[in-house]
């Protein structure tokens, strides 16, 4: 009796392949499994991630809905990179309200949408210290950022950061500012195209 071929490819998707996982980040397909449920086969995906010594099954059919994807393209980091150079966008409103906003980018998938919030939470070191709850959620955004741009790549996590921060350097002073520097600081920069992103190239040539 010949056994069953062991599938290593669903969906697009295939053994050995990182993706992104919306609610845990970038995980890696360790295998594709067959159960059975309520009489039916069922075929799941099953993935590890690392950082959190956990390991997920999906089942092939909901990963669409649940928004796994493939890791973003390098022109995708790049323009990530670029985002975080731009001026933190603060709405004002209540921090519980902000914070729930910015807790569901960072588990959006988007890479875009994670930079966001590393750039709007960042604080350099002649601003007022972060909260608990900031500084938690903007190192939940500057990991799960780093972790992606780490396996796009080939980074070690510590690089990506550093990588992650000198685009952030490059962003405008962020300081404690009066109105009206604020006003200057914007004529000043307005129509000026963002630096171009320190790439993964240009901090090993340093």
């Amino acid at each position: 009796m010949a056994t069953a071929k062991k599938a290593t490819q669903r969906q697009g998707f295939k053994t050995g392949e990182h993706v992104v996982y919306p609610a845990h980040g970038v995980g890696q397909i360790i295998d594709i499994e067959e159960q059975e449920v309520a009489g039916f086969a069922l075929e799941l995906f099953v993935i590890n991630f690392e950082k959190d010594k956990m390991t997920l099954r999906v089942p092939v059919p909901k990963i669409i809905s649940v928004g796994m994807r493939k890791l973003s393209s390098t022109s995708l980091v790049e323009k990530a990179l670029k985002t975080v150079q731009g001026r933190a966008r603060v709405k004002r409103t209540m921090w519980s309200r902000r914070a729930q906003e910015y807790d569901a980018k960072i588990n959006s998938g988007s890479l875009i949408q994670v930079s966001e919030v590393v750039r709007d939470l960042f604080r350099s070191e002649n601003q007022p210290e972060q909260s608990y709850s900031e500084r938690q959620l903007y190192e939940a955004a500057l990991e799960r950022m780093a972790r992606e741009l780490a396996v796009v790549n080939k980074l070690s996590d510590t690089e990506a950061v550093n990588l992650i921060e000198a685009n952030l350097a490059l962003g405008p002073k962020r300081g404690p500012k009066t109105e009206e520097q604020a006003s200057e600081a914007t004529s000043e920069t307005a129509g000026k195209p963002a630096s171009e992103p320190v790439t993964a190239e240009k901090v090993a040539a340093a």
